[in-house]
């Protein structure tokens, strides 16, 4: 933004002897002007007043500072203003945006209508743009995701078409809103022509009024003729200090041809002065002010103010306050010139940070890539990398082209690589299709056969090879799956049911097992031995059917009571309570629930070693401290406690891992 407006001023600086000379020398409609006003223009005479130099009165500036610097400060912000006048008369009213990210494309649309037909175009843009962006990016995403599916069906790119009714309503809204804002924008341009003819008209007004020089009428007419200036809009930029210059010339004529001793003009010349002098004063606080930006715009103001709302002073204290208000901007400018120099310096370590990650990226390697796992990893160190490019800072556009271009280059390098990947990625998933499809077959062939050891050993490695194969394309991943899966969940019902079926056998055991249970809960004899028994004794009545295996959970709880009330070792009774559980596991051949316990106990070695680890680090924190260390004897008492609590579990994970299953 700093830049564009450098940019601005070094193009006004480089036109504006060209378009003042346009102004002076020809009309609004580009005849020439008569040759009488040009010379009046380029060289004011001031007819029929005494001019007096009153050398003693003049304020000398400051030997170090040049007039011309002076000049060249003041001519600067003066063409600032003269742009912010025309712009400000098509100026845009900011409104509120709505976050459209959440609508729908048809939400977007009817949103779009609402907002044109019932608003002012110069009011929307922000709205529209928000709406544009949200539309954007939605349709690019359905259009990408339609031209997917085309493509994956068989279908060439070149090929590829997609029409949506809604897109073309939202095409010929957007292209009402562009007439009507460029019909708006016309009348704005036609509006400050208009405009730049009436303050014309008023500068040659005021000429005949002190060509006629009727003083007895002359100041209320003027009244009228500054009130009328006033009344007019914004001009055309190139015009803007132009008329400014030959109507405030006019206006000193003026001033200068009515009687010294005047009280209008006296009272005018002093409230003028007052009003000027409160201007310098906030030009040179603004001198201190750390926000640039916001001084010159400040700056701006100050000088609009100048020209438009205040009039002339005393010939004797015109270039007085003249040099001050001068002197006042020159400190701005030079200040605002400083920030960009300053600015451009960092340019070029932005530049330098810029190139650094360009030149990551173009070297980073993908040739040992050869999952879709690898390449989303090297997707994430890219994205991280694209991350620090708009991190390192902005460049204004004429130094971030070129290295704009270097950065797309080495990302379109590694988006080539990736595409590739994934082209050849595509063929491979519909191999793996076709492989998951053979498998659904099987098994949906298996589902309903009564060959139970058969069509279950089957089954598992139908589950086993259908993990092994790679994905499928996207859109055919979640229908084949659920065929899959009902294939599947079909046959381990029916096993499920009919293992569950108790034949009287079965119905034996399951009273024998109930009485004896009652029987546990009611024996006196509690010792270790008749405990041990109790568990052999309940793994001879014979195995449960599946589904009043809970008799098993309330066995253990039995055990573990009486486990409880015998003096034993607190690690024997946790071992015996264990081997009593696991075993049941195994009896029962419930492997999901010994793998479970397997990885249970292997994620409590884990937990227990860490914590171990992490109290003796902190006992090298205590290395000079006495051994009777409250602090220091804590810290120990708890590795010990660790330390026990591990060969336990170890204890527990040996056992498991000798069991047969």
């Amino acid at each position: 933004m700093l830049d564009n407006n450098e940019e601005n001023v070094e193009k006004n600086e480089v036109n504006s002897e060209e378009k003042v000379e346009d102004f002076i020398t020809k009309d609004v409609d580009g005849t020439d002007k008569p040759s009488e006003v040009v010379d009046e223009i380029k060289n004011p005479i001031v007819k029929d007043v005494e001019v007096v130099e009153e050398e003693d009165d003049k304020e000398e500036l400051p030997t170090t500072v040049k007039v011309d610097e002076i000049t060249e400060a003041v001519d600067e912000i003066e063409k600032s203003v003269a742009e912010n006048a025309e712009k400000s008369a098509s100026k845009e009213e900011e409104v509120s945006v709505v976050d459209y990210a959440a609508c729908t494309l048809e939400e977007l649309v009817s949103t779009l209508e609402k907002t044109l037909s019932d608003n002012p175009v110069q009011k929307i843009k922000s709205q529209v743009d928000g709406i544009k962006n949200a539309f954007n990016l939605k349709f690019g995403a359905l259009l990408a995701e339609k031209k997917a599916a085309f493509l994956e069906e068989g279908g060439n790119s070149i090929d590829f078409q997609f029409s949506s009714p809604l897109k073309s309503e939202y095409n010929k809204l957007l292209s009402e809103h562009k007439k009507n804002r460029d019909a708006y924008y016309n009348n704005i341009e036609k509006q400050l022509k208009e405009n730049l003819e009436k303050r014309v008209q008023v500068i040659d007004n005021l000429k005949h009024l002190i060509e006629e020089a009727d003083t007895s009428t002359m100041y209320n007419k003027f009244k009228v003729i500054q009130d009328t200036w006033r009344s007019i809009g914004a001009v055309p930029k190139s015009h803007y200090n132009d008329t400014w210059k030959t109507y405030h010339h006019h206006v000193e004529r003026f001033y200068d041809l009515l009687h010294l001793s005047n009280d209008f003009r006296d009272l005018d010349f002093k409230h003028n002065l007052e009003e000027k002098l409160k201007i310098i004063a906030k030009a040179e606080a603004l001198g201190n002010e750390s926000d640039i930006n916001f001084a010159s715009n400040e700056l701006q103001e100050l000088h609009k103010s100048w020209k438009e709302d205040v009039g002339p002073v005393a010939k004797e204290m015109r270039e007085e306050i003249w040099k001050k208000f001068s002197a006042a901007t020159k400190k701005i400018h030079d200040k605002r010139h400083d920030y960009f120099k300053e600015m451009r310096s960092k340019y070029q370590e932005i530049i330098d940070d810029k190139i650094a990650i360009i030149a990551t990226i173009d070297a980073y390697d993908t040739s040992k890539n050869k999952t879709h796992n690898d390449w989303q990893k090297s997707i994430k160190d890219i994205e991280e990398l694209r991350q620090k490019y708009f991190n390192a800072g902005k460049l204004p556009y004429s130094k971030s082209e070129e290295v704009w271009q270097k950065f797309k280059n080495a990302t379109k390098k590694f988006n080539a690589a990736k595409n590739v990947f994934y082209k050849e990625e595509k063929g491979e998933q519909q191999e793996n299709l076709k492989n998951k499809i053979a498998l659904i077959e099987y098994a949906e062939s298996l589902k309903d056969t009564d060959d139970w050891d058969m069509a279950t050993n089957a089954m598992k490695k139908v589950q086993a090879d259908w993990k092994n194969i790679g994905h499928v394309p996207r859109k055919f991943s979640d229908d084949i799956w659920k065929r899959f899966k009902a294939a599947c969940n079909h046959y381990f019902d029916r096993y499920h049911q009919q293992k569950n079926a108790i034949s009287k056998e079965q119905e034996g055991v399951v009273v024998a097992k109930k009485e004896f249970l009652e029987a546990l809960k009611e024996s006196k004899e509690v010792t270790k031995e008749a405990i041990l028994e109790a568990v052999y004794n309940w793994k001879n009545l014979g195995s449960l059917p599946r589904n009043v295996r809970h008799l098993e959970g309330k066995f253990n709880k039995q055990i573990d009571r009486m486990f409880d009330g015998l003096s034993l070792d607190k690690n024997e009774i946790v071992m015996l309570k264990f081997t009593n559980a696991v075993d049941s596991f195994l009896a029962d051949e419930d492997f999901r629930k010994l793998d479970s316990e397997q990885m249970f106990v292997r994620k409590k070695i884990d937990e227990v070693v860490r914590e171990i680890q992490q109290l003796e680090n902190n006992l090298g924190f205590f290395s000079n401290a006495k051994a009777d260390n409250p602090l220091v004897l804590n810290v120990r008492n708890r590795v010990n406690e660790f330390k026990a609590d591990l060969l336990i579990w170890k204890q527990k994970l040996s056992y498991i891992k000798k069991l047969d299953y």
